[in-house]
């Protein structure tokens, strides 16, 4: 099952990414159909439609990190592959994106961003849905974050529930953004949001790291050849 370090885990590191998030897809938040001309609970329902969808999302990679943890487990590599995850997270932060072959990314994000406009254009709760089903789906470095997390639960279902909790992290600012009730246009914002993702990936690459050392420390980097289960994802 998962621990209740796992569960605050999954839900901080939304809740302090968010930030980024708020950044990232704050545009598309108040593109969202609905959002001037409907009453407030239709507003307030569709909003939660468009969170649950992305949180759906994201509980479905969470599904596949997790049995591919539970595989890495079984085999006994959970050390090595801490590591490893950890640094390929740091590695993500000091390589700039302009390092990525533009054409990998056009392939990825295209075809999404052509479907959100569709998607855009139709109202309704069931229609925000679809859209957060189909947001979650973007490139996302806080994303990755997560799922290095959820490759260490106990199974699949666990992996999904880390997943799923990590998305209602960060829907309280994305609510706050959509209902008016947070300003973070002004540019002196930008330079704030540009280090959240960068510091909290690298929060999340560093405890894979002690976690895969195994040195003992309770809830940060537990003994696992004794048995210990104890930390913080």
């Amino acid at each position: 099952m998962i621990s209740p370090n796992a569960v605050v885990a999954a839900f901080g590191l939304g809740l302090a990414g968010s930030l980024h998030c708020v950044g990232m897809c704050g545009p598309l938040v108040l593109a969202l159909p609905g959002g001037h001309s409907a009453k407030l609970s239709q507003k307030l329902l569709g909003r939660i439609s468009y969170h649950l969808g992305r949180s759906v999302t994201y509980a479905g990679m969470g599904l596949f990190a997790g049995v591919l943890g539970k595989v890495i487990q079984l085999n006994g590599l959970q050390q090595a592959v801490s590591i490893l995850l950890g640094l390929l997270l740091l590695a993500t932060v000091f390589l700039n994106s302009s390092h990525v072959p533009t054409w990998i990314t056009t392939r990825v994000t295209l075809p999404l961003q052509k479907s959100l406009a569709r998607l855009l254009k139709r109202p309704g709760s069931r229609g925000l849905f679809e859209i957060g089903l189909m947001n979650g789906l973007l490139p996302c470095g806080l994303v990755y974050a997560a799922l290095a997390g959820a490759s260490l639960q106990e199974g699949a279902l666990w992996g999904a529930l880390y997943m799923f909790i990590f998305g209602l992290g960060t829907a309280p600012l994305l609510f706050a953004l959509s209902l008016g009730g947070l300003r973070l246009s002004n540019p002196r914002w930008r330079p704030v949001l540009n280090r959240v993702i960068p510091g909290v990936t690298c929060l999340v690459a560093v405890l894979l790291i002690l976690r895969g050392m195994a040195l003992g420390i309770p809830y940060i980097s537990p003994d696992l050849g004794s048995g210990g289960s104890c930390c913080p994802h």
